[in-house]
């Protein structure tokens, strides 16, 4: 299993504010691959799919 992040984890490694991470993820198709834990509210992302997402060129 993976390293997994908090929202302003990848938000300091992609060089954006939070806020701008968590829309991502309430728009379809933006941002990084992210998981919710199971039976809560906690929003993880698995930092090798962050990097993907980074190196592919979708930043923005």
């Amino acid at each position: 299993m993976g390293e997994y992040m908090t929202t302003v984890e990848v938000a300091d490694l992609l060089g954006v504010k939070p806020d701008t991470v968590r829309k991502w993820r309430q728009s379809v198709g933006m941002g990084p691959k992210w998981t919710r834990w199971p039976g809560s509210r906690l929003v993880r992302y698995e930092r090798s799919e962050v990097e993907r997402w980074k190196h592919a060129g979708k930043e923005g």
